[in-house]
């Protein structure tokens, strides 16, 4: 199967979840070669929510909605153009997909496909369900699928390189288990906005999305703020107030409930306002229902620190150029590889 057949098929795809997340609160109406595959998908997404308790049918749609519009036909060939493809035999790509958001693992799978390899994929069994309706649809768009991919489901076994996702126990015995083969591994990232004081209401409400989008549980959620000495939260805190919902999560408010009581019975210094504890800590990675944050003392210091900790860091989010804007963390470009490596390179290099 062709790069261009593949490339055709996704942009179907992407054509499809655009229909399809239009419709998300009325009754399906597609084309009827396309009704079997619009209720497979909209009943993995129903019972993925029953599932998996953080998959919220709202960040379900959200995650769906990204895609959409990031398989587009513009987008594709504007990513791919960068890179050299070549007609030599494709190599089985094993992908050890991560379980935290849905469809956290989709663009390794896409990376995988569009670099003209085969891909055998490991699941995690917290999203399970959403992946192989997206499959069934490409293969009913292109029949070729039946062959370059396969959902393994014991050991992984006869594979070529290896993409694999987790934290940093695991990765330790990734890079042992997969030491022969070549590899990527990815290790536990977090995200972090600086704040300066001068930040507008809308701004701060935009890092709202940055901080509570799938409950905090990505790595490019921000887990941490960066703020000047003697920084006041109330205006931060009134501008994430209509996140305030989030705490009638039953998984989100016990995190919360817990990690409070935890903080409290310690005598540690805190800023809450009901939905959001607030702790000073050097640390990156904040528990669900807190945010840490570090003061900074000026632009030197806070610059000496991000490249400290560049190896720490999945995305920076401030009001800079050179950084991600606030509110689109989680809306990443085909460009925003995790870790910071290419895998379309990683992939097309393979020898």
């Amino acid at each position: 199967m062709s790069i261009e057949t593949r490339k055709e098929a996704f942009v179907k795809l992407g054509d499809f979840l655009n229909k399809f997340i239009q419709q998300k609160d009325t009754e399906l109406e597609v084309e009827e070669k396309l009704k079997p595959y619009a209720v497979q998908l909209q009943k993995a997404v129903e019972d993925s929510i029953h599932y998996n308790g953080w998959f919220t049918k709202e960040n379900i749609y959200f995650s769906l909605e990204q895609w959409a519009n990031a398989l587009k036909k513009e987008k594709l060939e504007n990513w791919l153009k960068s890179y050299s493809f070549s007609d030599k035999d494709p190599k089985t790509v094993a992908i050890i997909m991560a379980g935290n958001i849905p469809l956290v693992g989709f663009h390794d799978f896409l990376c995988v496909q569009l670099s003209g390899n085969k891909t055998l994929i490991k699941q995690s069994s917290n999203d399970k369900l959403l992946l192989p309706a997206l499959l069934e649809l490409l293969k009913f768009y292109a029949e070729d699928f039946n062959d370059s991919v396969e959902i393994a489901k014991e050991q992984l076994k006869d594979f070529d390189a290896v993409i694999a996702t987790g934290s940093n126990n695991t990765a330790r015995y990734f890079e042992y288990y997969f030491s022969k083969k070549p590899h990527i591994i990815r290790k536990n990232r977090n995200s972090v906005a600086i704040l300066t004081g001068k930040e507008t209401s809308e701004e701060l409400h935009k890092l709202g999305e940055d901080i509570f989008r799938y409950y905090g549980l990505g790595c490019r959620n921000v887990s941490k703020l960066l703020v000047p000495e003697n920084y006041d939260f109330k205006t931060f805190f009134e501008a994430i107030y209509d996140w305030n919902p989030i705490i009638n999560q039953h998984k989100y408010v016990n995190n919360y409930d817990y990690n409070k009581a935890v903080y409290l019975m310690s005598n540690q210094k805190l800023f809450d306002n009901n939905f959001l504890i607030l702790k000073e800590d050097q640390n990156f990675a904040s528990p669900i229902g807190c945010l840490f944050y570090e003061y900074y003392k000026n632009e030197e210091q806070l610059k000496n620190y991000l490249t400290e900790h560049t190896e720490d860091l999945q995305c920076v989010v401030s009001s800079k150029e050179n950084h991600i804007s606030f509110g689109k963390t989680q809306m990443p470009k085909l460009t925003d590889y995790a870790d910071n490596v290419d895998t379309m390179a990683f992939l097309t290099n393979l020898s």
